[in-house]
């Protein structure tokens, strides 16, 4: 006995060792051949560079969709439906079975007779019973069961749609971190052109308070409206670090990744010629929360036809084949093995269940109607969220221009006050209040992109547009 074991473990060793090893050598082979991206190269680069490695928002969205957890979730989820997709198939095919069963008897049952007057007890059947086949069933017609592969075949089309809506919702959530980074820049720009403005007057002041020609009160001013313009400064600075690391989140890369990112918010000043009049006429074909409903109302609609076809009869075929031994002796050396097999038909015709099937239709028709409102609700909040989209974008169009305008004007103010300022014929609060007013202008022009393109951006997940 020992001697057949370890032939059969060696056998087995000999048979899965090279599979094991064949596994392993395409596992290493697939993981050498397979060639590396450029986004990987891109961030294998982050990770040892010393200077920030600079980054488009092509390439921003390139690394989400390698990287981003909610991507990677929903295409598993893609993969999970359609393995029970695949697993509701399989109930269309034989199932097939091998069983085996031992059995001791500690007291045979006696069976009791009376032969010629006389009582006889007889013991019945053996100490030792044994029992090993096989059996088989196959569904030949079963409504609920085709109906239930419809169901199936929905929750994979339900399940690309939610991808679909991740990826939507990350390239969304990528840009409004982008335009964050660029807009914190612009406004880090604008306040160190405050503070460089304000020490260069404060040196002036300096040289005029030398001089005799200006006041101490002059003075002490000038220094205040630096001392004022340093929080601004690191505030800035620490508004840039922070969207950095929003989008190194969003992004699904490692915070500490030195990563910066490309170009200033200026650059997409020319999205304002956006024409808002081409949206007059709303489309919500591709929004993925109406599609997303769509499917589930798919779904409730078979489902009520999953219940109906509860009430229709169901047939099935089965086999079944197996062998019986029965001894006194534990060794089994001689006894009769007796083989054992039958097949048939099994028809199910429902009649009544306490009305059970028919409340289960009743449920479903219920939540069809749900979702039906559902569904008329979702596009009216859709599509009020597309106006004030629309309408965000218009009046920051409006408001760019303005701010364009009055940059210009502001910058031409600022000029005037700080050459009259160092003639002596304008005060240090003259040359403040021109200040003021181009650092507003500045940030309001910026604010103006930085809303336009956000919300040109909600729009176009709101629309499906799968922009770049």
């Amino acid at each position: 006995m020992k001697k057949i074991r370890l032939t059969t473990a060696i056998l087995a060793g000999l048979l899965v060792c090279p599979f094991i090893a064949t596994a392993q050598f395409k596992n290493k082979k697939t993981e050498q051949d397979v060639p590396k991206t450029e986004t990987d190269l891109l961030l294998e680069q982050a990770q040892t560079a010393e200077n920030p490695v600079v980054i488009t928002l092509e390439q921003a969205l390139q690394i989400a969709l390698s990287e981003n957890v909610a991507v990677k979730v929903a295409d598993l989820e893609i993969k999970r439906t359609e393995y029970a997709k695949k697993g509701a198939y399989a109930a269309l095919y034989p199932q097939i079975d091998l069983s085996a069963s031992y059995q001791r008897t500690i007291k045979k049952q006696k069976m009791y007779m009376n032969m010629g007057g006389s009582p006889m007890e007889i013991e019945v059947g053996m100490f030792n019973t044994l029992n090993a086949g096989a059996t088989a069933a196959m569904p030949l017609v079963n409504a609920q069961l085709w109906k239930s592969l419809k169901l199936s075949a929905i929750d994979v089309e339900l399940a690309i749609e939610k991808a679909r809506s991740s990826r939507l919702d990350m390239v969304t959530q990528v840009k409004n971190a982008y335009f964050s980074i660029l807009f914190a820049k612009e406004a880090l720009n604008v306040y160190e052109q405050v503070y460089d403005n304000a020490m260069k007057n404060l040196e002036e002041t300096q040289k005029k308070y030398d001089s005799q020609k200006v006041s101490e009160f002059e003075l002490i001013r000038a220094k205040t409206t630096v001392a004022n313009s340093i929080p601004n400064v690191y505030n800035a600075e620490s508004s840039v670090e922070l969207a950095l690391w929003q989008l190194k989140a969003v992004l699904g890369v490692d915070l500490d990744m030195n990563l910066d990112i490309a170009g200033n918010l200026d650059d997409y000043s020319q999205q304002m010629l956006y024409d808002i009049h081409q949206h007059d006429t709303v489309s919500l074909d591709r929004n993925t929360t109406m599609r997303q409903l769509a499917y589930q109302v798919e779904q409730l609609a078979e489902n009520i036809k999953l219940q109906k076809y509860a009430c229709i009869p169901s047939l099935a075929a089965s086999f079944n084949f197996s062998y019986i031994s029965m001894a006194n002796d534990v060794s089994f050396k001689e006894f009769p093995w007796s083989p054992y097999s039958t097949v048939g038909l099994s028809l199910s015709i429902p009649i009544f269940s306490g009305l059970k099937r028919h409340q289960a239709i009743r449920q479903a028709k219920n939540q069809y109607q749900q979702v039906q409102l559902q569904v008329d609700n979702t596009e009216r909040q859709l599509k009020i969220a597309i106006r004030q989209n629309l309408n965000t974008m218009e009046t920051n169009m409006k408001s760019y221009y303005a701010a364009q305008e009055a940059v210009t004007s502001a910058k031409k103010a600022y000029d005037i006050a700080e050459a009259a300022y160092k003639v002596g014929r304008s005060t240090l609060i003259e040359l403040n209040d021109a200040q003021l007013a181009l650092t507003q202008s500045q940030l309001a022009q910026s604010q103006a992109i930085y809303n336009f393109v956000t919300a040109k951006s909600q729009l176009e997940q709101t629309l499906g547009i799968e922009a770049n």
